[in-house]
């Protein structure tokens, strides 16, 4: 403890900052920074500028840090009256190449909230870039995009059943994306085009399906795969097609042309899909679209509807929108099977979120939870709403730019 607080004087006095370039002393203002002590140290040895006495008290400092982070539970207040059971595991990205992705857990028969609840039960990070998380009976999976990973954690403890790695032939990353399931396979797809296949039972993969330029969303329907190909890391020449995969060959059907940087798929009981295209976030606005899975045609495109996110629950899409110009929002619900709007708008207390990054809804009790990502640097927060639109609770400093919300009741 008394390394701690001379590191933090020293810190204080700018001892270190004179000599360390702005973005390698972001960890610092970062709970869970002490992930990252091995990187920073690395950087510090290769760095020829460095003295060593400066070297030697950074090392007290990162180490003393990370006991005193170890020891020293996070504090926050539980939400009172909640009506909730179960559990809520909230994922959060990071920053790209940081390596701070975490996944909290909000358990509601214990009150208690563990925001690093990946770390703790694992003793190590969860990755770079965590993008995405599905369920898959008592499994969850998580997409890590920077780190090229795939991680499969039992839900009931939190603990790692295995750690898979997307590379290709050359041992180079795949970055993955967005997962789907079908039958006893999970579909990952990936930034570099393709679509691995993992078989649920013993996790062996088999990446033999291609779609189009940096898939950034998927989902399976009637034996096929609909992959939105986003052309993200071509900006400003994005892609505008969802890839039909059958699979039965194995094979691409066709591309249905859609919007602008197509991003999230999602499928109603009719096996309708919907997509949202997200445009540049300028001057090109998103849109939402309908394709029907039997046909494969695009059926429909919502005017006047500029969804950037979304999620459908029993046949309702509730959605939102963020303008990132104006920095204007809406939250709206809407019936797929009479394709008119509910609600235009969903939240109705006037409950301001700053940045919304996540939608999800409650399986049983109707409960919408919207995650605020912020200014995208510092921890964001989880809205609770009632399913008319009130704030039941909120839960903050919930994770950095939360993305992903799976509710286990």
């Amino acid at each position: 403890m008394e390394f701690w607080k001379i590191g933090f004087e020293l810190l204080k006095l700018n001892i270190f900052i004179i000599t360390l370039p702005l973005d390698k002393l972001n960890f610092i203002a970062d709970k869970q920074f002490f992930f990252h002590a091995k990187n920073v140290i690395l950087w510090i040895q290769n760095s020829i500028k460095m003295k060593k006495i400066q070297f030697f008290l950074l090392l007290i400092f990162i180490c003393a840090a990370c006991d005193d982070m170890k020891d020293q539970p996070e504090p926050y207040i539980f939400p009172d009256n909640t009506n909730e059971s179960g559990k809520i595991y909230v994922l959060s990205e990071g920053l790209y190449n940081l390596n701070n992705s975490t996944l909290a857990c909000i358990n509601f028969e214990e009150r208690k909230i563990e925001f690093n609840f990946f770390g703790i039960k694992n003793g190590r990070g969860l990755g770079d870039t965590a993008n995405d998380m599905k369920r898959n009976g008592n499994q969850l999976w998580i997409a890590v995009c920077g780190s090229s990973q795939i991680e499969i954690l039992q839900i009931s403890t939190g603990k790692s059943i295995k750690r898979l790695s997307l590379t290709n032939e050359n041992d180079e990353p795949r970055y993955p994306r967005a997962i789907t399931f079908w039958g006893n396979k999970a579909y990952v797809c990936s930034f570099d085009g393709s679509v691995t296949e993992i078989d649920t039972a013993n996790f062996v993969m088999k990446t033999d399906i291609f779609c189009g330029r940096n898939p950034d969303g998927i989902v399976a329907v009637n034996g096929k795969l609909y992959v939105s190909n986003s052309g993200g890391l071509d900006f400003p020449n994005y892609d505008s097609t969802v890839s039909v995969i059958s699979l039965l060959t194995r094979q691409e059907l066709k591309k249905i042309t859609v919007g602008q940087n197509p991003y999230k798929l999602q499928a109603d009981s009719e096996g309708d899909i919907y997509v949202v295209s997200r445009g540049n976030n300028g001057t090109v606005p998103a849109v939402w679209q309908r394709i029907d899975s039997k046909t494969d045609e695009l059926l429909q495109t919502f005017d006047n509807l500029p969804v950037g996110n979304f999620e459908i629950r029993n046949d309702t899409a509730y959605m939102y929108n963020f303008d990132f110009i104006t920095n204007n929002f809406w939250y709206k619900s809407f019936d797929c099977k009479t394709e008119r709007l509910i609600n235009d708008q969903l939240i109705t207390d006037g409950t301001v979120i700053e940045r919304p990054y996540s939608i999800t809804v409650h399986p049983f009790n109707g409960n919408i939870y919207i995650c605020d990502a912020k200014n995208y640097t510092t921890n964001g927060d989880i809205f609770c709403f009632d399913k008319k639109g009130k704030l039941k609770y909120k839960i903050q400093q919930i994770g950095l730019n939360p993305n992903n919300v799976i509710i286990v009741p």
